[in-house]
């Protein structure tokens, strides 16, 4: 009997894990049309978003945005911290009508400019060492180390499915500072990363950076060489950790 009552247990488990958003999207429509001059990539971590899209031809940059999402008993909704399309969405939620099957995922809006339709297709749902959503808190300089409580203005680094994104921005003020992202591996306390969209400098696509990683009391401490040739030293936190929200 207690087999019996183990199986459709282990059953909803395998259904709710199946049911999970995390890893790394690609926009294949938007209100039926196929998406073929530009590159929509979305990464879902840790109960926060990012996208960023440029131009497939040429690589500039066209835009970003995210924020922390819900997705629960089939309720899905998302809520602004950067968007660069419209600044003035920044804080605002919108809900979704939401239908996922296997790896494809369809949202539905009634946004400000008429009913939103978009269908995003999976790219990975990898995992490493580094998937998370990171924000960073701290620097070392020669020898010693300052740490900062990051606020409305920060910079996060979301990883997931084999793709990263960093952002920095203030979600108070609206402003938005800089966003690049693209492929990455971390194995074995090496970090590279693949850059596929930069918005300060698109002829920096294609670039690889690699450096050295170690995870310390679950903080993610990154070394290496900056694309300058400077040394860097950066320590990075669970976002939902190193996050202190500010009150208005």
């Amino acid at each position: 009997m207690r087999l019996l009552l183990l199986i459709p247990a282990l059953l909803l488990g395998t259904l709710l894990q199946a049911q999970s958003l995390e890893g790394a999207w690609k926009l294949i429509s938007q209100n039926g049309s196929l998406i073929t001059e530009q590159e929509f990539i979305k990464i879902y971590q840790d109960d926060y978003f990012a996208f960023g899209i440029k131009n497939s031809s040429d690589h500039a940059f066209i835009g970003a945005g995210g924020g922390p999402y819900e997705y629960a008993n089939g309720k899905y909704s998302e809520t602004l911290d950067f968007f660069t399309l419209d600044p003035l969405q920044v804080g605002t939620t919108t809900p979704f009508k939401v239908e996922l099957k296997e790896n494809r995922l369809s949202l539905t809006a009634n946004t400000n400019q008429g009913i939103l339709v978009e269908v995003w297709e999976r790219i990975s749902e990898s995992k490493d060492d580094l998937t998370g959503n990171w924000v960073i808190t701290g620097r070392k300089r020669e020898e010693e180390i300052s740490r900062s409580t990051p606020g409305a203005r920060r910079t996060i680094k979301i990883l997931s499915g084999g793709r990263f994104q960093w952002v920095a921005f203030n979600s108070d003020t609206k402003e938005f500072s800089g966003t690049g992202g693209g492929t990455y591996t971390a194995i074995e306390g090496k970090y590279t990363e693949n850059i596929t969209f930069f918005s300060r400098d698109n002829s920096r696509v294609g670039a690889s950076l690699s450096f050295d990683y170690k995870v310390i009391d679950g903080e993610w401490h990154h070394s290496g060489l900056s694309s300058q040739g400077q040394p860097i030293y950066e320590i990075w936190t669970p976002y939902a950790i190193g996050y202190t929200p500010t009150s208005k």
